[in-house]
């Protein structure tokens, strides 16, 4: 890795095929991205699908890696992994092995056909905001328009308040 990694974070989400199982596997996946590092990983969450409501809950975390790959090489390493658990892309916001997205890339601003960073649903998600807050609670969500806005100010407004921490006893 070069001497000047970009700090990112990664959300981690499942609801097939044993969910908690296809996390942990992701996790050990992304420490073993080629000039990447894997700083931190949050708590496991469980939340309401934002889809349709007739799957599974799903299960989510944040993961935090320092990289020299750049964001679209990210990206990319992020959706090979998803293809290896079997992820299909049938039903928008529809049951998934596996989703990885990338939900911020060290300060940058990101907007390009395909890839947008910050991530945009960011402020609306419970089950990015808590796993990402219990893992770096003094960060600064860059905006592009205002500059920051405070990670603790999102879950502060944040409405959803039916994403539950996962206790490693507790697991459905």
């Amino acid at each position: 890795m070069n001497n000047n990694p970009v700090v990112c974070y990664i959300g981690l989400g499942s609801n097939l095929d044993h969910p908690i199982e296809q996390l942990k596997q992701a996790i050990n996946e992304l420490s073993a991205l080629e000039n990447s590092l894997l700083f931190v990983q949050s708590s496991f969450y469980q939340s309401a699908p934002m889809g349709p409501q007739d799957q599974p809950d799903f299960i989510n975390a944040v993961a935090g890696l320092k990289t020299s790959l750049s964001a679209n090489d990210l990206l990319l390493q992020l959706q090979g992994i998803e293809q290896q658990h079997g992820r299909v892309r049938e039903q928008y916001w529809g049951p998934r092995t596996l989703d990885l997205d990338l939900l911020l890339y060290g300060e940058q601003v990101i907007n390009t056909d395909n890839l947008q960073v910050p991530h945009p649903g960011i402020p609306e998600r419970g089950f990015v905001l808590y796993p990402l807050y219990e893992i770096a609670p003094d960060l600064e969500i860059p905006t592009g328009k205002s500059g920051r806005e405070s990670l603790k100010e999102l879950v502060a407004k944040c409405a959803d308040k039916t994403t539950k921490i996962l206790n490693d006893d507790k697991v459905s």
